[in-house]
């Protein structure tokens, strides 16, 4: 695969629960993380005394996080009240000759900061909050 911009990973959150999903505003950085838990099964029987995993169970999780210049626009706004809300609505990530995935993600921190010279900034991640949905492009 040959190299990808790294503005072309986006993410997007659904604006209203009708797949309207639109690009979170003013990310700059995104980063996207898979991971799934391994569930050692190993015994005294098991071969020549290497670990055994079992194949296909322990949780699976993927969590998002990125930072950006604060624009206020309906997209800042949204994530916000997900925050507060505490709601897990859908979310797609579109990674470059790979992918998008889909799927419900809790917003599980916003940070804001900024300097008395230089734009508001802000970082926020997400974490997994259901059965995501892999699509290749």
């Amino acid at each position: 695969m040959a190299a990808q911009n790294g503005k072309d990973l986006l993410v997007k959150v659904d604006m209203n629960g009708s797949g309207l999903f639109e690009t979170i505003a003013g990310l700059r950085a995104t980063r996207v993380s898979f991971n799934a838990e391994s569930v050692d099964v190993t015994s005294l029987e098991s071969q020549g005394g290497w670990r055994e995993l079992l194949s296909g169970a322990g949780v699976k999780s993927a969590s998002i996080s990125g930072s950006g210049v604060f624009k206020d626009a309906g997209t800042d706004e949204r994530a916000r009240q997900l925050f507060f809300d505490g709601e897990t609505p859908n979310f797609q990530v579109i990674i470059p000759d790979f992918g998008i995935v889909e799927g419900a993600f809790q917003v599980t921190g916003i940070e804001y900061a900024g300097s008395h010279n230089g734009e508001a900034t802000y970082e926020m991640s997400l974490a997994s909050a259901g059965a995501l949905a892999f699509t290749a492009l």
